[in-house]
């Protein structure tokens, strides 16, 4: 007599074993319910993050609202001889365009523009990709999310040219730096995206796409 073959299980979660989001250790949860911790690095185990999907739209929802006074308010003033004005990113790339610094504008372009309106839409592309249980390129789009979470950080360089600046430029009537409004609203912005793309759980990707699930 030919025994039944087990079903085939599709993830990981179905099988009892969970990722540790400290130290990445594959651990076998206990069918027992309790917190349970990882053996590894003691952190706290759990099938999937808890809230991910609410977390990350709170969260991504916040930036896309910060980032509209990010560019409208002047996001530092550079005082030469006496006489400056203000500049918003758009303006601040003009000028360093003007003066022949395409290096460094380009670099502030990508810095400020692309790289966190590329974050914001394609974190709302996988989060609507989720709640749709779309099945399409799920590599691709995971992917896509690793691609992202390391790219997120890049939006600082920005920040932190202006922190150097202030901190540098001190020279009264000569030569003087300060930030503006658009400046914190830009910091708020590249923190609520890399906290969003924290708090997204990647494997909701491979959850969406399970026929199970559907």
């Amino acid at each position: 007599m030919r025994r039944a073959l087990a079903p085939a299980v599709s993830s990981g979660a179905a099988a009892g074993y969970a990722s540790c989001r400290t130290c990445h250790a594959t651990v076998r949860v206990r069918a027992a319910g309790g917190r349970q911790y990882c053996p590894v690095c003691h952190g706290h185990l759990t099938l999937r993050v808890p809230l991910s999907l609410q977390r990350t739209w709170a969260l991504l929802l916040t930036a896309v609202i910060c980032y509209v006074p990010a560019n409208v308010y002047p996001i530092m003033t550079v005082t030469r001889l006496g006489r400056g004005q203000p500049d918003t990113i758009v303006s601040g790339i003009v000028h360093l365009v003007q003066d022949g610094q395409w290096p460094i504008a380009l670099l502030v372009f990508f810095a400020s523009i692309v790289v966190p309106v590329a974050k914001i839409a394609a974190l709302g592309l996988l989060l609507v990709s989720v709640q749709g249980r779309w099945r399409w390129r799920v590599a691709e789009r995971a992917r896509l999310y690793r691609f992202i979470d390391v790219i997120g950080r890049w939006s600082m360089i920005d920040i932190f040219m202006i922190s150097i600046l202030v901190a540098l430029v001190h020279l009264g009537a000569v030569a003087n730096v300060s930030p503006g409004l658009g400046a914190a609203f830009f910091s708020a912005v590249v923190l609520t995206t890399m906290l969003a793309a924290t708090t997204f759980d990647p494997r909701l990707l491979w959850d969406a796409a399970d026929d199970r699930s559907r």
